[in-house]
Order: C-alpha cells, then sequence, then structure tokens
C-alpha cells in the first residue's frame, strides 16, 4: 500500500512545501503533535500561529459540534446568523482601533488586508498603499505585492499589483554601529519623512501597512518610539494606518494584541490565525466613518464569517481572556528568552535574540562581528535534528536564518523546557 507521504508526493504539487514531508499527523493536543508511528512532537509552531488556545481545545471543539449540528453554511451574504453578530460585537469590544469601529469577516489574513487596502482606497479616494521592507502580507495578487520576500514569494509570479511602494524598515540588530538606540530611530523616521517626498507624495497615499512585529521577516520588533512618530506623521497626512495583527494576535505579545504595546490606536486592524480557533477566519476591524463610505454589496464572500469559524472563534478568545493566556504568553516569553540568551553567549552562531511576549527569536550568523546569515544547509541541519528530536520548528527572515517560536500559549512548563533543550542541543551540535 502506497505511503501518505508518496501519495502526497504524486498528488500534490511541490510548490506547496511542508516542514516534515515523512510526518503524518494522527491528532493533536494543547501544545503537542502525535504522529501516526505515536510518535509525541512539542510544537514550537503552532498552525503557524493559528493555535494560541491550544490545538483541539476542548471548549473550542464543543462549540463547533455545537454549531455544526445547527448549520455549518448559510452565508453571511443570503441571512444573519448570531455567531457572525456576536462576534463582530466582541471585536469591536477589544480590538483597539481609533473611535467607534464595525468588523467584517473574510476567510485568511490575506484576504483581510487586501479587503483594509480596499476600504483605505474607497474611503480616502486615494490610490498609493505604503508596506515595509521584511513585510509579509499574504500569497494573493496584492498582498503578494505588500510581501517584501522576493524568493520564494513573488519570483516569477508578477506582473504584480500597481501603487504599491515599499519604504525603509527598521532593522535594530544591523543599525550603525555609530548611533545609538535614539538616534537610530530619529533616523529611520527621517527616512520614512524623506519617501513621502522623494517615493510618493503623502496627497496620493491611501494607507500604510505596518506589522509591529515582522513575523515572517524574521520577528522584528518595530521600535516603540519609531511606531508613534509614523503613526503621528501618517495621521498629520490623512494616511489611514492599517496595524496587522494576523500573528500578533490573540494574547501571541503578552497583551490581547501588540498594538496595546505602542500606545497608538489605528484607523484598521485586520486579524486571523489564532483568531479562529483552529478554523479557517480573518476579519477587518475599521473606524465607522471609513467602513460606512463603502456600498451595500461592494464587500464580502461566501465564505467569510462562516458561522462554525464564528462559534469557534468565540469559544477560543472566551478560552484566551479565562486561562489568561496574554500573561501566560509573558511567562513564556522570559523563559525563552533567558535559554536564548544563554546559548548566545555559549555559542559562536547565535547573533540576536529578539521578540516579545510569546513571539521570540535566535538569528544564526556565520560571524557575530559582520552578522553574516548563516548558510542555509546548517540552518536545515538544525532544524531537522529538532525534528528527530521531537521538536516542530519554523524559521523565518529575508535569508531564513531566524528560528521563530509560535508554541500554543497553553504549553506546559515541562514542555517548554523541553523543546527549549532540543532546540538549544541542535544549535550546539551544529557549532
Amino acid at each position: 500500500m502506497t505511503s501518505i507521504p508518496n501519495l502526497r508526493r504524486q498528488h500534490v504539487p511541490r510548490a506547496l512545501k511542508t516542514l516534515a514531508m515523512n510526518i503524518v499527523a494522527k491528532e493533536a493536543r494543547g501544545a503537542t503533535i502525535i504522529d501516526r508511528t505515536g510518535k509525541t512532537y512539542i510544537d514550537f509552531v503552532g498552525g503557524i500561529g493559528a493555535a494560541n488556545a491550544g490545538h483541539n481545545n476542548p471548549a473550542v471543539v464543543k462549540a463547533v459540534v455545537e454549531q455544526a449540528r445547527k448549520f455549518m453554511h448559510v452565508s453571511q451574504n443570503v441571512i444573519t446568523y448570531e455567531p457572525f453578530v456576536a462576534l463582530a460585537q466582541k471585536l469591536n469590544q477589544i480590538i483597539p482601533v481609533s473611535g467607534r469601529k464595525k468588523t467584517m469577516f473574510f476567510n485568511s489574513g490575506a484576504e483581510s488586508v487586501e479587503n483594509a487596502v480596499k476600504i483605505a482606497r474607497y474611503a480616502t479616494g486615494r490610490p498609493a498603499v505604503l508596506f515595509f521592507e521584511n513585510a509579509f502580507a499574504g500569497r494573493t495578487l496584492l498582498a503578494m505585492t505588500l510581501t517584501s520576500k522576493v524568493d520564494p514569494y513573488k519570483r516569477g509570479f508578477g506582473p504584480f499589483a500597481p501603487e504599491v511602494y515599499q519604504v525603509k524598515s527598521p532593522e535594530p540588530y544591523r543599525k550603525p554601529e555609530h548611533m545609538d538606540d535614539a538616534e537610530y530611530v530619529d533616523w529611520c523616521v527621517e527616512q520614512f519623512k524623506d519617501f513621502l517626498k522623494r517615493g510618493v507624495a503623502p496627497q496620493k497615499t491611501a494607507a500604510l501597512v505596518l506589522e509591529l512585529v515582522q513575523g515572517e521577516g524574521g520577528f522584528i520588533v518595530l521600535q516603540k518610539e519609531y511606531v508613534q512618530k509614523i503613526a503621528k506623521i501618517c495621521k498629520q497626512h490623512g494616511i489611514q494606518l492599517i496595524i496587522d495583527e494576523i500573528q500578533t494576535g490573540f494574547g501571541r505579545t503578552g497583551k490581547m494584541f501588540a498594538t496595546e504595546h505602542y500606545g497608538i490606536k489605528p484607523d484598521i486592524i485586520t486579524t486571523a490565525k489564532s483568531l479562529g480557533g483552529g478554523l479557517p477566519l480573518s476579519a477587518v476591524t475599521c473606524r465607522s466613518e471609513l467602513i460606512d463610505k463603502i456600498p451595500e454589496n461592494a464587500l464580502g464572500g461566501t465564505f467569510g464569517g462562516n458561522p462554525v469559524s464564528c462559534a469557534a472563534s468565540l469559544a477560543a478568545i472566551r478560552e484566551i481572556e479565562r486561562r489568561k493566556l496574554a500573561q501566560r504568553a509573558n511567562d513564556i516569553g522570559k523563559k525563552t528568552r533567558k535559554r536564548f540568551n544563554e546559548l548566545s553567549e555559549e555559542t559562536s552562531i547565535v547573533g540576536d535574540v529578539r521578540g516579545i511576549g510569546a513571539m521570540q527569536a535566535i538569528e544564526l550568523v556565520k560571524n557575530k562581528k559582520t552578522k553574516a546569515p548563516l548558510n542555509k544547509k546548517t540552518v536545515d541541519s538544525i532544524q531537522h535534528d529538532c525534528l528527530d528530536h521531537g521538536l516542530l520548528i519554523f524559521t523565518a527572515g529575508v535569508h531564513g536564518n531566524v528560528f521563530r517560536t509560535l508554541m500554543p500559549l497553553v504549553i506546559t512548563d515541562a514542555q517548554l523546557d523541553k523543546g527549549l533543550s532540543i532546540l538549544s542541543d541542535a544549535v550546539r551540535r551544529a557549532t
């Protein structure tokens, strides 16, 4: 009988890469995944940030089953249903968008970003959209255009969407040696101002799409002072500030939303991933005065705000709040960062340790002085060493040399410690 990995090779295109081709999942619980051989893996990937409330959280499963028994799909464009409205109300209560707000739903993070841009363009009557280096917005046309990393996400897939402009992004690890942190922030702000003179006129610019922690870009945490100054510039010019909370939202950074760390009130926030509690769901939460300019039936989609997904989301949010998982993210982050700092002191290839809450990362380099990225072959060997020892972990960054942690926030201390030990040992062996 042909194995599932071989069947995948035969029937699924290689363009859809998987980290662990030969591992076939049987079940997942909390922060672990068990394969068909019975081997248990500690999960530091969390469905790529989509399992903050834990795999198969019992409360979420119960909500899914109860809603599925009633109805699984009727479409938001046809008839109203309670989970849809209840979830919109909940997000409007907890998402830190400026002023009165409204929320609508889609299927994926890419869809939420694209629709946020559509809203900003329509409401302002302006065409241009700005995004930062190291950004990742998704793989659909506009989202791919808003993504900085060329290979593999953009190479060969052009032409791209028009009136989208890439802005120089801060990268504190690689700031000029002669600058302190405050000087670097000021320099980066001046770069942004200069772009509004040389790159695109602010009067033509509808929105800036911004990740406060650049996830796929390598867990680069933007400085609070920088973000506040950029937000002020956007407000001065009527540029709508769209904060992408797709990976940072729902407790990951130690607060319910990363925006809360920065003391700002954006115009639009996009969410997805852990919003769905394990099911596909995304949202755009927007200032009412912006979204209410959009005419009837101009936005929507067949499956957006699916009733089962909305029920799962409500249950997942309740679990995150009830179990104080944002606070737990801070505990996870402190323990992870301590271990990463120790690893950096012990080894020659951990160049930088960075992150916020339970979004922590190590950047691997050939040389700590030059900061040249570690070669892909060595990074891959570390990743597969981790797999062999029972840890699922993903890379990030333009050069793929950053190991990032997105473990479910329900992970136990014992599981966290074991996972960090597996990663640390793999890095030491590679060194």
